[in-house]
């Protein structure tokens, strides 16, 4: 029998803190060797794009593949989402695919908890700091989730090139988390904050990194293609650079890309994979002016991690409808 989980299955049962514990586990793997992770395939077929993530984490028992896909026409054309996804979870006894499950909302949940355990290694460990987010979409919310999770905040600060989507954000963010959150009026108002996350559709940096001030710790989630960044060559340059995997901050991450191609660091500036810090292979944060970057690409064993989490908890609960396929 094949378990049949829909988004709101997924929602039901899944949240930021069991979210952020097994995605500590599943680096932590990567970085001991016990995890399997195949490069990310796709294919393009006429109108669009379809990846495929698979990945294997032997001391959690996580074996999993994700399907992406990108259609442009979608919305036109059949009303779906440009962004589809779905994970496929199997027994890694038998091979058998014991469960498929919807995987936005799995997506944007184990990317933010990537962000919180990040947050926990590389930001200044002081009560009361306060928050800056770039974006106000999904990712920038579950982004704030996770930092809530990892650190003490007593304020947010968000910004957003629309006054709506802002408010929206205040409104939903501020009645979920039980915290004050606060307009930006421009992205340097936000550099006040102790930590900040950028989570935008921004192919060009969206702060100057020569305003940063001592002591801030970054998550950079938004780009990911060769030629785009959230980052520029000025906050790279005066930060540790930690990376989920240094693969794919050579092969996908402008934010770090660029600066090496214009010459302005070299390839040893990525400092360590966040794996090597959580195992204390590397150091993380060294004192309290150091600026920290973590850069994240996302990679298929936080899907593995968390689709086998979620598995585990819908199975206690009931959640789902069981098939046979």
């Amino acid at each position: 029998m094949t378990l049949m989980l829909n988004r709101e299955d997924v929602i039901s049962v899944l949240n930021m803190r069991d979210c952020m514990d097994v995605i500590e586990k599943a680096f932590s793997e990567l970085a001991s060797g016990t995890a399997v992770l195949p490069l990310r395939t796709n294919i393009k077929p006429p109108d669009g794009l379809s990846l495929y993530m698979p990945a294997y984490l032997k001391d959690m028992g996580a074996l999993a593949c994700k399907i992406v896909s990108v259609y442009k026409q979608n919305p036109e054309k059949f009303q779906l989402p440009t962004i589809l996804g779905k994970v496929l979870l199997q027994d890694p006894e038998t091979g058998d695919v014991i469960c498929i499950m919807d995987g936005g909302y799995l997506t944007a949940v184990r990317t933010g908890a990537a962000s919180g355990v990040a947050t926990k290694y590389l930001s200044r460990d002081d009560p009361g700091q306060t928050a800056g987010i770039f974006g106000t979409g999904v990712q920038a919310r579950t982004q704030l989730w996770a930092v809530s999770e990892a650190r003490t905040l007593t304020k947010v600060l968000v910004y957003d090139l629309s006054d709506q989507a802002v408010e929206s954000f205040i409104e939903e963010m501020s009645r979920k988390l039980d915290l004050e959150i606060k307009k930006a009026d421009s992205p340097d108002a936000l550099l006040e904050a102790d930590i900040l996350c950028t989570a935008t559709s921004s192919p060009e940096p969206v702060f100057d990194g020569a305003k940063v001030k001592a002591g801030t710790h970054i998550n950079g989630i938004g780009s990911h293609t060769p030629n785009t960044r959230e980052l520029d060559t000025e906050i790279i340059k005066k930060a540790k650079f930690i990376g989920d995997s240094k693969e794919a901050c050579f092969n996908e991450a402008g934010d770090i890309m660029i600066p090496l191609k214009e010459g302005s660091i070299e390839e040893s500036h990525f400092h360590a994979e966040l794996g090597e810090i959580i195992t204390g292979k590397k150091t993380g944060r060294e004192n309290k002016d150091e600026i920290t970057i973590f850069k994240s690409n996302g990679l298929a064993v936080q899907d593995a991690a968390t689709a086998k989490l979620v598995f585990d908890r819908a199975k206690e609960a009931g959640t789902g409808q069981e098939i046979r396929i």
